[in-house]
């Protein structure tokens, strides 16, 4: 009896909490043992869902990494718009949308990897899922953030005027996001041959970044 009413309540569950529980279900396993290795019935299994029952949510994996790419570039937003909000210099901002990624990375490991994976840009295809002009509306959204971030600052005088904008904000992206990534699969190695914390290397890193823009060089 107990499981007939558990089932029951499950059945009356909006369908955005069943994609929810299958897709952070999946979030586990690709946790785990990675996207690849990972099958639709170790998911089901996983979420407590039959097979069938999951094919009623998402289509197939791809559309879960979809589903959680798309989440992980929402999350990014909030942290680059909290970090760029608000009366601050330039190079305060600055540290802050670092300090945001870093955060978001140790935070969320697998959503901070999603977002710096492939995004569809071919929005006119008959194959496309729903969910991937969100997810690429999201990413201009960002970049759109880190834009406001350096006209500001060139506005200011703390940025170089003749910088391309969104090329330089798409580069720093980048260059960041790279080296907070490389930061933690190569920790080992900074700590034994360059004798210097992630930590070290992530400071160091940022402002030899900032400097590549700033106009503090020139005044």
């Amino acid at each position: 009896m107990k499981g007939g009413n558990r089932m029951g309540r499950r059945k009356k569950e909006p369908e955005s909490t069943h994609r929810e529980n299958i897709a952070m279900a999946a979030e586990r396993l690709f946790m785990r043992g990675g996207i690849e290795a990972t099958t639709m019935n170790d998911i089901a299994k996983e979420a407590g869902y039959s097979k069938a029952t999951l094919y009623v949510y998402f289509a197939d994996k791809e559309e879960i990494v979809s589903f959680l790419v798309l989440k992980s570039m929402k999350m990014l937003y909030s942290h680059i718009s909290e970090a760029v909000e608000g009366k601050a210099t330039a190079k305060e901002k600055y540290r802050k949308i670092c300090r945001a990624l870093v955060n978001y990375q140790e935070q969320y490991p697998l959503y901070f990897a999603l977002a710096l994976g492939e995004i569809n840009v071919e929005l006119d295809r008959e194959n496309e899922l729903p969910l991937e002009k969100e997810t690429f509306e999201t990413g201009e959204q960002i970049n759109h953030k880190l834009e406001e971030f350096m006209c500001a600052g060139i506005k200011a005088g703390e940025i170089q005027p003749d910088i391309p904008v969104l090329q330089t904000a798409f580069l720093f992206w980048a260059a960041l996001a790279g080296l907070i990534q490389m930061s933690v699969n190569k920790q080992a190695y900074l700590e034994k041959a360059m004798n210097v914390s992630r930590q070290q290397f992530l400071e160091d890193g940022f402002e030899r970044l900032y400097r590549l823009i700033s106009t503090e060089e020139n005044k």
